[in-house]
């Protein structure tokens, strides 16, 4: 049996990690570009990666926020695919994973 209440605790501790941290990649992002253009050109590399930072955020973010509500729904740790039971260990690793071992694969 899976202890939800511990998952849902888990979850949103992540969930308001991500938040706080896409908030401070968005006011980077949003800051004015340097005058000089050599300055401006590392400005924009650093950039990238800060986008692709919040991109793998907000996918989590969003797959945290899907397994809140099936938490909500009374089907946290059955595989959406399939209706099996989504592993102990591997919701140790991924809590917020919505397939089983088999389905993933």
């Amino acid at each position: 049996m899976v202890d939800v209440a511990l998952y849902k605790a888990r979850l949103e501790a992540r969930k308001n990690e991500l938040e706080g941290r896409l908030e401070g990649i968005e006011h980077d992002l949003d800051q004015p570009a340097p005058a000089d253009s050599e300055e401006r050109a590392q400005e924009r590399e650093g950039d990238e990666v800060l986008e692709d930072l919040g991109n793998a955020g907000l996918n989590e973010l969003r797959a945290i926020e899907a397994a809140l509500k099936r938490i909500e729904a009374g089907t946290f740790g059955e595989c959406v695919n399939c209706g099996e039971d989504i592993s102990a260990q591997r919701l140790e690793v991924v809590p917020h994973a919505p397939l089983c071992q088999n389905c993933a694969k």
